[in-house]
């Protein structure tokens, strides 16, 4: 079969490799659909687990299950976590699912742009969901993206008629945007300063747009919001200075969701006494459990998220380097998925 590995960001090969052995209590999907993660075109965090098989977004169908196998059978159509928890440890008894020791082992071989993976017992009973009629394998790569931003939104404590303000209108940011109404947002903005996503950004719900270039952020924050900043804040770039940007724009009482990680070494200064008697609550938001996708999949259903709201470019595997590069330039794309014949 043929896998897409990345040795280092700009050393993405293809390169062919066994299909991988199953045991008695796992499957091996054919893949259809791999989506490209925001998260792996940071190069000081994805050449750090160089060289691997690039992608834990995948979709396809089972086309051997090993013996012991029951809740499956050759020819579903899955969604596939690449993470899945054991269900049982102390961090799983309280729903902390990313800090579970079974979450953080990989639950796919080799990788989600591959033409075949093999799905590991743990991942396969805890978070591999049969995909409903309707749901495309291009609908199913967004699941795990979807997973993420319904954390999100929990994390925030989101309430009824709350203004949200999203700081970055890649793919994730634009999944917040359509889905901050769902969660209660009755005001919804959004902040980036590429005018292909800026406009994309109004075409997909958010009633006010601001190019942090070209206008003073919190000013404009301030001029269209009744408390002189919003409830919540979602923090997409993955830089301490729009962590501070965030910080700026919440009104007192609100949520700030630190959505990314920072680069390394960057440090955050924060007054104390800003956030205390403010009562501005700061919080993060990593990855999704199995309760999460679970309501990604009952969101895409809905048709409240599908591939044609974010989807702007697929790909073959053959061009996975130019797909990730794309990305990467952050310029006029969103989500852009590996597709396989």
């Amino acid at each position: 079969m043929k896998v897409a590995c990345l040795y280092s960001f700009k050393d993405i090969r293809i390169e062919d490799m066994p299909l991988p052995e199953i045991g008695d209590s796992e499957a091996l999907v054919r893949v259809r659909a791999s989506g490209i993660c925001s998260g792996d075109v940071m190069p000081w965090y994805i050449e750090k687990k160089a060289p691997l098989v690039l992608g834990h977004e995948p979709a396809g169908e089972i086309v051997r299950i090993g013996k012991g196998v029951e809740e499956f059978m050759v020819g579903d159509r899955v969604f596939v976590h690449h993470h899945a928890p054991c269900m049982s440890c102390p961090f799983c008894m309280r729903g902390d699912y990313v800090q579970c020791s079974k979450w953080k082992e990989m639950g796919i071989e080799p990788g989600g742009v591959a033409e075949y993976i093999r799905i590991t017992e743990n991942t396969l009973k805890r978070d591999t969901l049969k995909l409903p009629e309707g749901i495309s394998y291009e609908d199913a790569t967004l699941i795990e993206p979807v997973a993420c931003v319904v954390k999100s939104f929990k994390r925030s404590r989101i309430k009824k008629g709350d203004t949200v303000a999203v700081l970055g209108m890649g793919v994730m940011g634009m999944i917040h945007i359509l889905l901050a109404r769902h969660y209660g947002a009755e005001k919804v903005i959004g902040i980036d300063r590429v005018p292909f996503r800026l406009n994309k950004a109004r075409e997909l719900g958010a009633d006010l747009v601001i190019d942090f270039v070209k206008s003073d952020v919190v000013a404009e924050i301030k001029d269209n919001t009744e408390k002189g900043g919003v409830d919540v804040v979602i923090v997409g770039p993955n830089s301490v200075q729009a962590m501070m940007d965030g910080l700026r724009v919440v009104a007192p009482g609100g949520t700030v969701v630190f959505f990314t990680p920072a680069k390394p070494g960057e440090m955050l200064q924060i007054d104390p006494n800003e956030l205390y008697f403010k009562d501005i609550t700061l919080t993060t938001s990593y990855s999704c459990g199995p309760d999460d996708t679970k309501e990604a999949l009952r969101l895409i259903e809905k048709g409240l998220i599908r591939a044609e709201h974010v989807v702007t470019h697929i790909f073959r595997i053959e061009d996975t380097r130019k797909a990730y590069q794309m990305v990467a330039d952050a310029g006029d794309s969103l989500k852009a998925l590996i597709v396989f014949k």
